[in-house]
C-alpha cells in the first residue's frame, strides 16, 4: 500500500475506485465498503484509493472534543487499511482552514482534479464538506457533472443491531467488550510500550507487563479485568488483562495491563498488544494483597476457559 501525506504527491492511477472518511474503528460497516472497493478494482483492473483525515476533524474544530475517544489510533488505523487490500491511501492534514472547503469544492478540486475517480464507493448515510453539508444526492450529481460513478452501500448491522462507531464506543464503555468485538469485526486491542510499573503482582505470583497509557483521545473501554490475547515480537500469547484504577494497590493513576500466561521474557521498551475477548468482573477493593491473589487465581481460570473456546 502507498501512503501519501500530500494529496500534491499522488499520481494518477488507472479506474480509481475512491472512497472518503474518518473511519474510525474501521467496524464492519467500513469494511463493507473497503471490501467492495477491492473486489470492484480487481474485476476493472483498477486500483482502489481511501481518502482520510488527520487528525480527526472534531479534534480541529473543537465539537464535543472533550468528549471525543477514538477506537483505533492513526497507525491502527493504517494497518486495517494495509490489511484490507487498499492500493493507495492518502492522508489529507485537517486543519481549520481545510475545513472551510465547501463539498462541491473538495470533490472538485480534491478528488477530481487530484485523483480522477472512475468510481466513489461511500456509505448509506455519508456526509462531507463544510459543515457536513455534502451527501450522496450531490455526488450523484457531481458524478454526472465530472464523469464518475458512485456507488452508496447499504447500513451493515449484526444481530439486528445497525453497526457504527457511535456503539461501538458506547459497547466499550459499558464493558460490553464482547458486542463491540462484534460490531467491530474484529477484537478491541490497545497496543504500547511496555513501561515500569510498581512490580507488587510479581510479589503474589502475578507479574503485569504495564503498557503506557495511549493518547488522551484515544479510547479506553471501562475498569475491570478481562480476558485477553497478547501479540508480542510476531507471537501471541493468552493473558489476563486489567484496564483501570488498580484500587487495592495504586495510587489512583489510570493503568493499562496484563499477565501474560507461561511467559517469563524482559520486554521493557518493548510494544505489545492486547486484545480484549471478554470482560469477567469489574474492579475491586481487596483488603489485602492475600485476598487480591486469591481472586487472582479464580479469575485465572476463568480467563483460561474463556480462551479455550474462542474462535479468533
Amino acid at each position: 500500500m502507498k501512503i501519501y501525506h500530500n494529496i500534491l504527491d499522488f499520481k494518477q492511477v488507472n479506474k480509481a475506485i475512491v472512497t472518503v472518511g474518518t473511519f474510525d474503528g474501521i467496524h464492519l460497516g467500513h469494511q463493507a465498503i473497503l471490501q467492495k472497493m477491492v473486489d470492484e478494482a480487481r474485476e476493472i483492473g483498477g486500483e482502489t484509493v481511501v481518502v482520510t483525515f488527520y487528525p480527526h476533524p472534531r479534534q480541529v474544530l473543537h465539537i464535543d472534543s472533550a468528549n471525543l475517544k477514538l477506537i483505533t489510533d492513526q497507525r491502527k488505523k493504517i494497518d486495517r487499511f494495509r490489511e484490507t487490500g487498499i492500493d493507495n491511501l492518502i492522508i489529507i492534514k485537517f486543519t481549520k482552514e481545510f475545513s472551510q472547503t465547501s463539498s462541491e469544492d473538495f470533490i472538485r478540486n480534491y478528488i477530481v482534479d487530484k485523483i480522477k475517480p472512475f468510481k466513489l464507493v461511500v456509505g448509506y448515510d455519508h456526509h462531507f464538506g463544510k459543515d457536513r453539508s455534502g451527501n450522496y444526492k450531490l455526488l450523484y450529481d457531481l458524478g454526472l457533472q465530472f464523469n464518475f460513478e458512485v456507488e452508496r452501500v447499504d447500513l451493515q448491522d449484526v444481530e439486528n443491531i445497525a453497526v457504527s462507531s457511535t456503539k461501538i464506543r458506547t459497547a466499550l464503555v459499558a464493558g460490553d467488550v464482547r458486542k463491540a468485538n462484534r460490531l467491530l469485526g474484529y477484537d478491541y486491542t490497545i497496543c504500547g510500550k511496555v513501561v515500569h510499573g510498581n512490580e507488587i503482582g510479581r510479589t503474589i505470583g502475578f507479574p503485569t507487563a504495564n503498557i503506557a497509557t495511549p493518547h488522551e483521545y484515544r479510547l479506553i473501554a471501562v475498569s475491570g479485568v478481562f480476558a485477553c490475547k497478547v501479540e508480542w515480537n510476531g507471537q501471541h500469547f493468552d493473558g489476563m488483562g486489567n484496564i483501570g484504577y488498580r484500587p487495592t494497590i495504586s495510587d489512583g493513576h489510570l493503568t493499562v495491563e496484563v499477565h501474560i500466561f507461561d511467559f517469563d521474557r524482559f520486554i521493557y521498551d518493548e510494544e505489545i498488544c492486547i486484545s480484549f475477548i471478554d470482560r469477567i468482573r469489574s474492579e475491586v477493593k481487596f483488603e489485602n494483597l492475600e485476598a487480591l491473589r486469591q481472586q487472582l487465581l479464580t479469575d485465572k481460570e476463568r480467563v483460561k476457559q474463556i480462551l479455550a473456546s474462542y474462535k479468533g
